[in-house]
């Protein structure tokens, strides 16, 4: 009977839990960067913006994926 490699699930959760800020904070910049798009800093503020975005669908797929190589693998 195969088991839970826990080291695995462990590190899985961590990358979850790093999705989780960067989840609510790139919307949240992102909003506030269309609202000002007069200021001199649209531009750096959109593109982290975008940047956060992207890392937290990035770290939610390879959580995920090793959430799931821990449990049936």
């Amino acid at each position: 009977m195969k088991h839970t490699n826990k080291d695995l699930l462990l590190k899985g959760l961590k990358f979850l839990a790093g999705a989780l800020p960067l989840s609510f904070i790139g919307p949240v910049v992102l909003f506030s960067s269309f609202k000002n798009q007069e200021s001199p800093g649209f531009l750096p503020v959109l593109v982290f913006a975008l940047a956060a975005m992207a890392a937290a669908i990035f770290l939610m797929f390879k959580g995920i994926q090793t959430v799931m190589k821990a449990l049936f693998d």
